[in-house]
């Protein structure tokens, strides 16, 4: 028998590590990023790409720093050792509004004086008296002219979580719009500077019009999209497989690639750096980059706009629409995929457009989406967690009639009030919505709107060995006892005979007056 390999020599994990220099001088696992970068540099001048929290976006505006800076010795072994002029020095404005959480226009203008101040300070710079110290635009458009004329090189202006002021407000319009107001006043500036400018690159979350954020800016080009630089941020597959070679003995590769990977912005599919980084430290699936920002005000949105959830893994969006955000317009479909909640699928290209089918991206934010959204529709969380851990159960054990009698006792168990004053309840898709979302819960493997050769299935789950197909109705607009009279009627559980496995027709009536399931009829085939 051959001796086994030798394993891998381990680095440190860069957990919450931002800093290039850092993550170099401790001798961190590091995931080259460094050509695309110069990819870009060479492509353009002035830059906007949109990203999810926590994917490795101050990173790379700091690998650009450290690029223009001429800090060489940090890229030894790298991309972009052979292929800067490391001769070349340009001076960088780096300006970010990650900390913290801004609450009014006058803290705004604070931290854009303090980011200012810093940048000054560190290219000794001092500001003129006689700039209005309140003009924080008139602020920047001399500093950007001071370190092209005494430096002798033109500037380059960075700006990290660019719009992180105005999301922390969005559940305050008034102030958000505030906010807005604000740092489209400093980016402004950028338009008139351009001579004295060598690249510019915005990043953060959302994607706000130009006209709302970047009036007259036209010369900001939005990488978003495109798919060259789909994996500017995250990784990849082969990141994975060969930088972190030495992590994965001892896990799942393909549970490591269905909990974290499938990101995608019409290119390479990636990872959520944060979390591939805290699985490797812990050992252990977890949602970890969802439990960092549990997003609340989005559900709450969803529920507002009576978002019907089987719907959100399969939505079709416009590129316009995808990129229409502004304090004013809040579109759910831009927001869920802009937070990365939900991802590229498909694309289809038609005369004048493009069309996205979206989907989620893994199984961590479906399973912890929906999650969230079933503690909304309950109204208590703890609840919430008893009835999936039950469900979970109940599917292990195949008891259909226990099923009933679990979801039976949860709608039951809604008070009366909750029904009244909740605007979730009151559109038909409720019902159906709240079944989903227990399934979705579980990271099952789930089919909405499955197709058949005589119809769709409202949803089949697959799951602890059977075959769960299912079909909703409300009793109020359709004649009780059709339910499964339908599955039974089109066939629906062929598609489904051949796998081996028992297969359990359900049909499922609700009662909008009675406010509970009215009708369960079951009928199981063997596999």
């Amino acid at each position: 028998m051959p001796p086994a390999a030798p394993a891998l020599p381990r680095k440190k994990l860069p957990v919450g590590i931002q800093t290039l220099a850092k993550l170099r001088d401790q001798d961190c696992y590091y995931v080259d990023k460094s050509g695309l970068a110069i990819d870009l540099i060479e492509s353009g001048s002035y830059f906007f790409l949109s990203r999810p929290r926590r994917f490795g976006k101050s990173l790379l505006v700091d690998t650009f720093k450290e690029l223009f800076e001429g800090n060489g010795a940090l890229f030894e072994g790298l991309a972009a050792e052979t292929r800067w002029d490391w001769s070349r020095r340009h001076p960088v404005i780096r300006i970010s509004f990650a900390d913290g959480m801004l609450k009014s226009r006058a803290e705004l203008d604070r931290r854009i004086q303090s980011n200012l101040r810093r940048n000054r300070a560190a290219l000794g710079l001092p500001r003129p008296t006689d700039i209005d110290p309140d003009d924080t635009a008139d602020d920047l458009a001399d500093l950007i002219e001071q370190a092209h004329l005494t430096q002798g090189a033109p500037a380059v202006v960075l700006v990290d979580e660019y719009d992180k002021p105005i999301l922390d407000n969005l559940t305050d319009p008034a102030r958000a719009a505030e906010m807005r107001d604000g740092l489209r006043n400093l980016y402004s500036v950028l338009k008139g500077a351009d001579p004295h400018l060598k690249f510019v690159f915005l990043t953060g979350v959302s994607k706000f019009s130009k006209v709302s954020l970047f009036s007259g800016l036209n010369q900001l080009v939005d990488i978003t999209l495109d798919p060259r630089w789909s994996a500017l941020c995250g990784y990849t597959d082969e990141d994975i497989d060969t930088v972190f070679a030495p992590e994965l003995p001892g896990l799942d590769r393909e549970e490591i690639r269905r909990w974290y990977n499938g990101y995608n912005w019409r290119g390479t599919s990636v990872y959520n750096p944060f979390d591939v980084l805290r699985l490797f430290d812990r050992r252990e699936f977890h949602p970890y980059w969802f439990e960092t920002g549990t997003p609340t005000f989005l559900v709450n949105l969803l529920a507002e706009r009576r978002i019907f959830t089987p719907d959100l893994g399969r939505i079709v969006a416009s590129e316009a629409l995808l990129s229409t955000f502004d304090v004013d317009t809040m579109q759910p479909e831009a927001l869920l995929f802009q937070a990365g909640y939900l991802t590229i699928g498909q694309v289809r290209a038609i005369p004048g457009r493009m069309e996205f089918t979206l989907k989620y991206p893994n199984l961590e934010v479906e399973a912890s989406l929906n999650d969230s959204l079933l503690k909304r529709y309950m109204g208590d969380a703890a609840a919430s967690e008893a009835q999936i851990s039950r469900l979970w159960r109940v599917l292990q054990a195949g008891d259909v009639a226990a099923l009933r009698e679990l979801f039976h006792a949860f709608f039951a168990s809604i008070p009366s009030d909750w029904y009244r004053n909740s605007p979730i309840a009151q559109f038909e898709g409720y019902w159906a919505s709240v079944f989903y979302s227990h399934f979705a819960a579980l990271g099952l493997d789930i089919r909405v709107e499955d197709s058949t050769n005589k119809g769709r299935i409202d949803m089949t789950v697959l799951a602890a060995g059977a075959v769960w197909v299912f079909e909703f109705k409300v009793v109020e607009l359709v004649p009780q006892g059709k339910a499964l009279a339908q599955i039974r009627d089109r066939g629906y559980a062929d598609k489904y005979r051949g796998r081996g496995e028992p297969v359990h027709l359900i049909g499922v009536e609700f009662s909008r007056v009675d406010r509970n399931i009215v009708g369960f009829e079951v009928e199981t085939l063997a596999g």
